[in-house]
């Protein structure tokens, strides 16, 4: 006997979950929207809420729930339209089976958003109709539309971001500064969109300098400036030490402004990195009102440049840190407080090491005033031959300026590494194409990465080389304009002329003191 089949039609719609011979009516909500609060704007607005009120109620098979509004708001994110939201939060807890909108782009402007929220709704089985273009989510079309929506959301993001970074680089190259003001401390926006300087903000920003000028460690001036209860530049009242840096780092300072230090390196993450030389900077001299004087700035850097080159052996306690060295064992001298919180009390300075081997050093604790005393002492023995050691220094500093060998070294560096790369992918290209034996290729490839390795070695070797003779230029260069500038004797210490001339200062047995001015003057005193 043939086998008999009955048909038993579905009763539930898949996509709304309703009996499909129900009678119930579908629970209908419209969102309308405008971006302005113009006038013309206005009567639209007004006119969608009363249309979709009257052609929601016009139908005998819906149910009207209500129409949700924003009004004045664009759709670009869906974050700040509380309409949109509610009317989403109602439908996700079941409250609305279908939404009405005007267009795709009355929905949400931003595919992202758009795509997200249509398919958030189409799992709770809330559909919308979006009149203009004929589209309903729930069926064959609406899923086309999801797809397109899908395609065309990178694509509009990367379009969008490309048009963002054209623009601004353009702003750039013009030399238009922006400053995030709101936690930017020592400028606001004044005329012309241009910085402006707050004065007792720039009154903190010239003390944090000083105050790292006179010897103190970052974090110990975010310390001082937590204790005395200065507010950070976030309104906040703990400083940090990255915060510090970042103020006596910041080119803005001096009155420059290097744009485009970070970029964009996913549009649709919109994650950030710092700028390493993919992509353009531009520096603007003299962009808007100095706050540092840039001379102080530079004594700054190349202060920070030694300190970091010292490492955890610098102690922040006097200009004179990490720049006494003992002639007998080589360690730095640190400051003691004899007679604290006596008439008699004084610093002393004393080798680091004098009590740390068997072999104690002979050189002498001395008194914070009188190596002082002796370095005026010593830059004016210096001054009295002004002319002459202006012009040893300009000969130094034409000499260290001459980077014709380093660079011909650092373009052999780099040809080599070329030659290994291209020498190491021809191997592996053999080895993928070809029956070789591996014992032969292992070799060959060691061989090469060894190349490898020490090309790059070598290669960063001169690149440091020649950024610690650009640096050393740059020290030699301030003290010569410090030098210059002066047209009489030093009548006492003075902290910002230590930092520009001396490179170090030996103490030696006798209590002599070898002062090292940078460029290579030498005077004892």
């Amino acid at each position: 006997m043939a086998r008999a089949v009955t048909v038993i039609p579905a009763s539930i719609n898949p996509m709304t979950r309703m009996p499909t011979a129900s009678t119930a009516k579908r629970r209908v909500a419209a969102y309308a929207r405008v971006s302005t609060d113009s006038e013309e704007q206005q009567t639209s607005y007004e006119a969608q809420i009363d249309y979709y009120t009257q052609y929601i109620k016009s139908r005998p098979d819906w149910e009207f729930v209500g129409v949700f509004t924003d009004e004045g708001i664009s759709a670009t994110n869906t974050k700040k339209r509380d309409g949109f939201n509610e009317m989403v939060r109602i439908a996700l807890a079941g409250g609305i089976d279908l939404i009405v909108t005007k267009s795709v782009s009355r929905f949400a402007r931003n595919t992202v958003d758009s795509l997200i929220t249509v398919r958030k709704l189409k799992e709770k089985g809330v559909e919308v109709y979006f009149e203009k273009e004929n589209i309903y989510t729930l069926d064959s079309k609406g899923e086309l539309l999801i797809t397109i929506m899908s395609s065309l959301a990178q694509e509009e993001s990367r379009s969008i971001s490309e048009n963002v970074t054209w623009g601004k680089r353009k702003q750039f190259a013009d030399g238009k500064v922006f400053l995030p003001y709101k936690n930017f401390l020592g400028y606001r926006k004044g005329a012309d969109d241009l910085p402006e300087i707050v004065p007792e903000e720039a009154e903190i920003v010239r003390r944090i300098y000083s105050l790292y000028i006179g010897g103190k460690t970052t974090g110990g001036i975010a310390r001082l400036l937590t204790a005395e209860k200065v507010p950070t530049p976030a309104g906040k009242s703990t400083w940090q030490a990255s915060t510090i840096e970042s103020i006596l780092t910041n080119e803005k300072y001096r009155g420059d402004a290097r744009l485009q230090k970070r970029i964009t390196v996913d549009f649709l993450t919109k994650k950030m990195k710092p700028n390493e030389g993919e992509a353009p900077q531009y520096y603007v001299e003299n962009s808007h009102p100095a706050i540092i004087n840039p001379s102080e700035w530079d004594l700054v850097q190349n202060e920070m440049a030694r300190r970091k080159a010292i490492g955890r052996k610098y102690s922040g306690n006097s200009v004179l840190s990490s720049r006494l060295i003992c002639g007998d064992c080589g360690e730095y001298f640190g400051s003691k407080v004899w007679h604290n919180n006596q008439p008699y009390r004084k610093t002393i300075w004393r080798c680091n090491g004098k009590y740390a081997g068997t072999d104690r050093c002979q050189t002498p604790n001395l008194d914070e005033e009188i190596i002082k005393g002796k370095f005026v002492e010593a830059f004016n023995q210096l001054f009295d031959c002004k002319d002459m050691v202006l012009a040893d220094l300009q000969v130094v500093l034409l000499t260290l300026a001459d980077f014709t060998e380093i660079d011909a070294q650092i373009e052999e560096a780099t040809q080599e590494l070329t030659v290994v790369v291209e020498l190491t992918q021809r191997c592996i290209a053999e080895n993928s194409h070809n029956t070789i034996d591996q014992n032969t290729y292992a070799a060959r490839y060691a061989e090469l990465d060894r190349r490898y390795t020490a090309a790059n070695e070598k290669l960063e070797q001169l690149r440091q080389a020649k950024q610690d003779r650009e640096r050393e230029a740059e020290v030699i260069a301030a003290f010569m304009e410090e030098l210059a500038s002066r047209d009489g004797v030093l009548e006492a210490f003075d902290d910002k002329l230590w930092l520009v001339s001396i490179d170090k200062a030996v103490v030696h047995r006798e209590g002599r003191v070898m002062f090292a001015f940078h460029g290579g003057v030498e005077i004892n005193k």
